[in-house]
């Protein structure tokens, strides 16, 4: 679908509808299912190949670091390509296509192994970093997308409907396993390989991510060379020699206001972190009473079915709370909005620990629904006004280092501290993450500048939420 025709003499992007903005964000629901069903299950598969709990955050260190060193060269080329096919569409396609393979070898590395003669281990490090790397090569490209196509006053409602796509395709992602179950796949383990829900999880999200991004691929129109320079104010396109320095130079430069931010992501992300890695053996030991030994019993593997599907109920809340983020920044403000959310997914993440029957856990997802909404949204919307256009892929990708180096962190020490200082009792652990959230709800209100806004591009933005 085509951009509306635009009047270069006005120099401003025009409002697109609707319909567009769904379009060309239609490949964030498969991207996301493959992340839900990562999120969902790595820590699970990984144990079901051998991995100990203290072992667990050492091998999702491959994702952060992935996203440190791809984003922000993803971001630079994307920034300095006009093929064919667009400016970031090449990069939606060829990730995709690698994050395909990922996902139907990952669940299937016990096998690989055999014919490889390998450590299953390290075939399953392969690759999850190769699926981490292709989410991320596929992923930054629709950030930056937003700030190409949309004038700044919808940038808002442009990644609220991200988050909502993004939702959708994580509920699926996260349940499918579950889901599986019931239809009668079994959800029991081998010793040394995966249950058949998961495998087969992770072929429909394979499938479901090629068909989502070719469908943003054939519906929407990226603007031209010539476009972008009238809405640059009508200046010539210069022909710059691009250099991969250029990154360090542009982080240096980075805007204050990212800089603020990166504090609020620090804090939000190592508590995201924290729940993704450990809550199944938290679950595990704190909710079923299992040994942090056991990772191949039948009760081991509820326990990660009930991961999947409470991270699914958190992503599904955040569906609506997506819908409620434009309505609600109107009458409280971005930042009161996020630091608000914040607030809640961090006291959702400590309910955990005081929530002992597991048909209750819900309430711990409300909060978190919550959270997950703002995180996907908001930051970038307070973000987007200090970009310079030429510079959005650079600096969305450079925006991910607030975002992977606490995961990193969290990486490298979390699995220690759950081993020596709680006893390998995840749900300790689970609750200084809640900690971090609440301090990034303080930083956010103390730090983060509130970006004026008029009542007509607030106006704007309500009437785009109504479909």
């Amino acid at each position: 679908m085509n951009p509306p025709h635009s009047t270069f003499s006005k120099k401003i992007k025009p409002n697109l509808s609707m319909a567009q903005i769904i379009n060309m964000s239609m490949g964030f629901l498969g991207i996301q299912m493959a992340f839900g069903l990562q999120n969902g299950n790595a820590s699970r598969i990984l144990a079901n190949f051998g991995a100990d709990v203290h072992e667990l955050s050492w091998f999702w260190l491959v994702a952060p670091i992935t996203g440190l060193i791809v984003q922000p060269i993803i971001g630079h080329m994307g920034d300095n390509t006009w093929s064919p096919l667009g400016r970031r569409k090449p990069y939606f396609l060829i990730g995709a296509v690698l994050c395909a393979i990922g996902l139907v070898m990952l669940p299937n590395a016990a096998s690989a192994t055999q014919m490889l003669a390998a450590n299953v281990l390290l075939m399953a490090v392969i690759f999850l970093a190769m699926m981490d790397a292709s989410i991320n090569v596929a992923m930054e490209p629709f950030r930056a997308l937003v700030g190409d196509m949309l004038p700044k006053h919808q940038a808002t409602i442009g990644f609220s409907v991200q988050t909502i796509l993004i939702g959708i395709g994580a509920v699926i992602g996260s349940d499918l396993p579950n889901w599986l179950t019931k239809l009668g796949v079994s959800n029991a383990a081998p010793k040394g390989f995966v249950a058949d829900n998961v495998i087969y999880s992770f072929y429909i999200g394979a499938a479901v991510l090629i068909i989502s991004i070719v469908y943003t691929m054939m519906t929407t129109k990226e603007y031209s060379p010539e476009e972008f320079a009238a809405f640059e104010g009508g200046k010539p396109i210069v022909k710059n020699e691009s250099k991969f320095s250029d990154i360090f130079k542009d982080f240096r430069n980075a805007p204050s206001q990212m800089k603020k931010l990166g504090i609020v992501q620090f804090f939000s992300w190592f508590a995201l972190f924290t729940m993704w890695v450990f809550t199944t053996s938290a679950l595990a030991t704190h909710h079923f009473g299992l040994s942090p030994e056991d990772t191949h019993s039948v009760e081991f593997n509820k326990a990660g079915d009930l991961t999947g599907s409470l991270f699914g109920s958190y992503n599904f809340y955040a569906i609506f709370f997506a819908f409620a983020l434009t309505p609600i920044a109107k009458f409280i403000g971005k930042k009161q909005t996020h630091a608000l959310a914040l607030a809640c997914g961090g006291l959702g993440l400590i309910s955990m620990y005081f929530i002992k029957d597991i048909n209750s856990l819900w309430i711990s997802m409300v909060g978190l629904g919550f959270a997950w909404a703002s995180i996907l949204a908001m930051p970038y919307a307070m973000l987007i006004d200090s970009i310079p256009q030429k510079k959005m892929g650079v600096y969305m990708g450079i925006f991910n280092f607030f975002i992977v180096i606490p995961q990193i962190i969290n990486g490298i020490f979390g699995g220690p501290i759950v081993s020596s200082v709680f006893g390998k009792q995840a749900i300790d652990y689970i609750v200084v993450g809640g900690i971090c959230m609440l301090i990034g709800a303080v930083v956010t209100m103390i730090f983060v500048k509130s970006e004026d806004e008029t009542p007509k591009e607030i106006e704007e933005e309500i009437k785009q939420v109504h479909f």
